[in-house]
């Protein structure tokens, strides 16, 4: 029951998030609605998310039956042939909706390489026939990458790009290219075309190839333009005749002009229903080439200022606006008489401006002059023209000849390098003087008591440094403590004698056991340790026969190891005053130890348990005979 339960319940939310998550035809903008029946058939679309919900239902419907069904199971193969029959029908509603699952898949695919367009915002939508420049604008205008090649259809879908004006941001739309031939029979490519057109708010730019490389004639676009005329109502419509550079559009027959002139008629319509102007034709036909850019900003910025207009005059006529503006109040102030009072600027600062003006448009840049004298490599920078000098005359001179009416060769001395070498030999004498600081009084030039001084200061350094030395050379100036502990070397052995002197005791084998427990022994020789003879008193080095290895280890005696001595002897060090005192601490730590110790050879515990058990020898030969030996073998008895 479990088994089908889960089963069910996965396959409920793997299908539930499958139909949640594509697009609800009824929920999305009209320009989505039909851009998915035109690339996936909307009938088609519908029947697969269809599907998916009823056999979302029949697998719920299943696991229902069967859970009841298991709930009355008589035994337990008949239960598992009811599981067994529950998730095979759950498997066979999956498989036959196995090719609308595929098809959701390809779709879901293709939803994802669209480009995310916004209905709502900003718009310029570019169209006409293949091969007119549409491409090539949206790449000159936009940061957009659209492949562009010299034949038809090169577009196959729609691509978006992005471009500021006015601080504005624009979405501009390449749509690919469209033929002049019956609704019915245009294609995919060309319906993603139509529907941009039919459902986006946007600026149109209708191109036109006048010079007819594209493959089609003026006549054949003029044809296309009136075919889908309808679509451009109540929407802003610029006619660009393209590539210009080929075929400029005075050079066209009466015919070709005629047509065009006729199109340009028809733009002009909606700028007379959107409330616009008549007289305002130069915003309606415009001429470009994309290929040496003449003319394309001009494009752009004329159909994003009719876009901004008509998108500013629908939200003034709206209500909402109005609703606003009746919250605002402009204060007009009244005129007190009719003198005039202009801005009062002083003459000192026009001035200013006039001369920082004045050298502004006058002074060229570097790089204006390297362009007009020939480019680099043929003009040469003159850096001496902004010298500062008495004459301006004298920027280009190398050396002048005659100064103040006489001949500047006659003051320059002949052997002026010979001169300029003796000064520099000089200042590096001075300069090694001043540096060499380490110098040494000879005393020639002092008077007999400073003399005297000078040698007693000689002499007290030489002791001071020799000093310095013997510390150095033995353990005096090593610490018995570490160095972040006795920072002021307080802790010296010096210190502990004077101290234990203080108090009237020796303090000569307490210093002996420091040094002999210190870790650093350099600088201190290593004592012999003293030999004892039998009777307890120290030996003679006996000459004769070399004694055997066991008296030679018998008679050595560690230097660290203690000799033996009776308890109540003072050891240095243990902190006792004299035998007396020990006595009394060894008498008082033995008392301690005693009850715990009588306690540990009585055993109290095991006592504790075996008259715990007297209370139960009454029940003893009721127990069972393996209890009763289990029992006698823990005791004891």
């Amino acid at each position: 029951m479990r088994k089908v339960k889960y089963t069910q319940q996965n396959f409920y939310d793997k299908l539930s998030t499958i139909i949640d998550e594509f697009p609800r035809l009824d929920d999305i903008h009209p320009f989505y609605g039909d851009l998915l029946h035109v690339l996936y058939n909307k009938d088609h679309y519908k029947l697969a998310l269809g599907q998916i919900n009823t056999a979302r239902n029949l697998i719920g419907k299943i696991a229902k039956d069967y859970v009841k069904l298991l709930k009355y199971g008589d035994s337990l193969y008949r239960c598992k042939c009811l599981k067994v029959a529950a998730l095979g029908r759950m498997c066979t509603v999956i498989k036959r909706i196995g090719p609308s699952l595929a098809y959701l898949e390809q779709v879901r695919q293709h939803m994802a390489r669209l480009p995310s367009i916004d209905p709502n915002t900003r718009t310029v939508l570019i169209c006409g026939y293949p091969n007119v420049g549409k491409s090539s604008f949206i790449n000159k205008i936009t940061r957009a990458d659209v492949d562009v090649q010299p034949y038809a259809f090169t577009t196959k879908s729609l691509f978006v790009g992005h471009t500021d004006y006015k601080y504005l941001r624009y979405q501009v739309i390449d749509t690919p290219g469209i033929l002049d031939r019956p609704f019915e029979d245009r294609n995919i490519i060309e319906m993603c075309s139509i529907t941009a057109l039919a459902h986006l708010r946007a600026a149109i730019l209708f191109f036109l190839d006048i010079s007819g490389s594209c493959g089609y004639s003026i006549a054949q676009q003029a044809a296309l333009f009136h075919s889908i005329k309808s679509l451009f109502m109540n929407k802003p419509l610029i006619i660009v005749c393209n590539k210009t550079d080929l075929q400029p559009l005075d050079g066209l027959s009466e015919e070709d002009m005629k047509l065009v002139m006729e199109m340009k008629a028809e733009a002009m319509k909606t700028i007379v229903g959107q409330g616009g102007e008549a007289t305002n034709e130069d915003s309606v036909l415009l001429t470009m080439s994309t290929l040496t850019e003449e003319g394309v900003i001009a494009v752009k910025n004329a159909a994003c200022d009719r876009l901004l207009n008509q998108r500013v005059e629908i939200k003034m006529k709206s209500k909402k606006m109005n609703d606003c503006l009746n919250r605002f109040h402009v204060a007009v102030p009244k005129p007190r008489d009719q003198k005039e009072r202009p801005s009062c600027i002083p003459a000192a600062v026009l001035e200013a401006k006039a001369k920082e003006a004045a050298e502004k448009e006058k002074r060229k840049t570097e790089k204006e002059l390297e362009d007009e004298n020939g480019g680099a490599g043929v003009y040469s920078m003159n850096l001496r023209k902004n010298y500062i000098l008495a004459n301006d005359e004298w920027k280009e001179d190398v050396l002048p000849e005659i100064l103040d009416g006489h001949n500047v060769y006659d003051f320059i001395d002949p052997d002026i390098l010979h001169r300029v070498e003796e000064l520099e030999r000089e200042e590096g004498m001075r300069e090694a003087e001043v540096e060499d600081d380490d110098f040494e009084i000879d005393g020639t030039e002092l008077t007999p008591e400073q003399q005297e001084a000078l040698a007693e200061i000689r002499k007290k350094k030489s002791l001071l440094i020799q000093q310095h030395r013997i510390k150095k050379s033995n353990a005096e100036n090593r610490p018995t403590v570490p160095r972040k502990f006795d920072k002021d070397k307080q802790f010296t052995s010096e210190r502990m004698g004077r101290q234990l002197s203080s108090l009237g005791l020796d303090p000569t084998l307490a210093i002996k056991r420091m040094r002999s427990r210190s870790v650093s022994t350099r600088g201190r020789k290593r004592d012999r340790s003293p030999e004892r003879s039998a009777d307890g008193q120290d030996g003679m080095d006996i000459d004769g026969d070399t004694p055997s290895k066991k008296q030679r280890l018998s008679r050595s005696l560690s230097r660290s190891r203690s000799m033996s001595r009776p308890p109540h002897e003072v050891v240095p060090g243990e902190g006792l005053r004299d035998s007396a005192q020990k006595i009394k601490a060894i008498k008082l730590a033995k008392k301690s130890v005693k009850k715990r110790n009588k306690d540990a050879r009585h055993d109290r515990t095991g006592d504790a348990v075996f008259c715990n058990l007297k209370a139960f020898v009454g029940i003893l030969p009721q127990l069972p005979k393996v209890l009763l030996f289990r029992l006698v073998v823990f005791v004891g008895v």
